[in-house]
């Protein structure tokens, strides 16, 4: 069996790269916030990162992380992705920019071989990181993305309508959850997916609320959100990969699988019963499939 560090030097040896980086070294890198769980001295090595997906924060995944901390003895950091969560607001709001900050934030902690895990909008995220051909060697040894394809197109009318909804919400200087409630329902009824949407809501010291994202800057770069900036001839990823469907979801389908084979020719791919939340829906098989991927750190 290879070593993390083995896999990752072959990795970087075997990719198809780019001669140029796709972001602007102009583009200053957002600092991002973070929750950690490091279950032992070891801050560093064997990290497992998180991003979360559109309207989501490190603290969705509270509990995942302790559990892999816990489970598969290696430090976890979940990261409040550009403009989401307790981080800062910054325009370009695009998938090079977001990738960006992840390496700044991996390389300023001196984390190595570093198994990125990224769900919707943050897999979207953890595979442009994967695809970057400035990112060293030992940096990221082995990739996990949890519904979703390194496909361009439209995002989901849903996603569009939150954006409607919050900027609804906003315009109207509600006072409460219960008034958010009630504008919110008018475009999205299911309460799960409401209760995630209003977790961004904060109060104000006039005693009237607004959402912690930048709800007006996400909506302008929305189109974005539905976009790759790589295609197969440009980059390829060879290190060990795992893309987790819904199968009650079609963000990961019979005509975007075969592209991620090219992007990613060391996958594989598993289904839960679920739809596009996966980790949320059925977080014990979830998790079962991360640990039995990543396997334990040893003592």
């Amino acid at each position: 069996m290879f070593s993390p560090r083995t896999i990752s030097s072959l990795t970087r040896t075997h990719c198809v790269r780019l001669r140029f980086s796709r972001w602007s070294s102009t583009i200053a890198p957002v600092e991002l916030h973070s929750i950690a769980q490091i279950p032992s001295t070891n801050k560093n090595d064997g990290a497992i990162v998180i991003l979360h997906g559109l309207f989501g924060s490190a603290r969705n995944w509270g509990a995942h992380s302790k559990s892999l901390a816990r489970s598969l003895n290696r430090p976890v950091y979940a990261l409040d992705l550009r403009n989401h969560g307790n981080s800062g607001h910054a325009e370009p709001m695009s998938y090079s920019a977001m990738a960006s900050d992840v390496i700044h934030f991996i390389q300023k902690h001196s984390l190595s071989d570093v198994c990125l895990i990224g769900h919707s909008m943050g897999g979207k995220a953890a595979m442009t990181v994967a695809l970057e051909p400035t990112l060293p060697a030992n940096t990221l040894s082995k990739l996990i993305v949890a519904d979703i394809a390194p496909a361009r197109g439209q995002l989901s009318a849903e996603f569009k309508s939150y954006i409607a909804a919050m900027q609804k919400i906003e315009a109207a200087k509600i006072s409460s959850r219960k008034e958010a409630l009630e504008i919110l329902n008018e475009y999205e009824t299911d309460p799960d997916i409401c209760a995630f949407l209003l977790t961004n809501l904060i109060p104000k010291a006039d005693g009237t609320s607004r959402f912690r994202i930048p709800v007006n800057l996400i909506g302008d770069a929305i189109h974005e959100m539905g976009s790759f900036p790589f295609t197969p001839e440009e980059a390829q990823w060879a290190g060990e990969t795992l893309f987790i469907k819904g199968a009650k979801s079609s963000y990961i389908n019979r005509h975007n699988i075969p592209l991620a084979e090219k992007f990613f020719p060391n996958m594989k791919l598993e289904t839960i019963d679920t739809g596009h939340w996966v980790h949320s829906e059925r977080p014990r098989e979830f998790l079962g499939l991360v640990e039995g991927f990543l396997g334990r750190l040893a003592d």
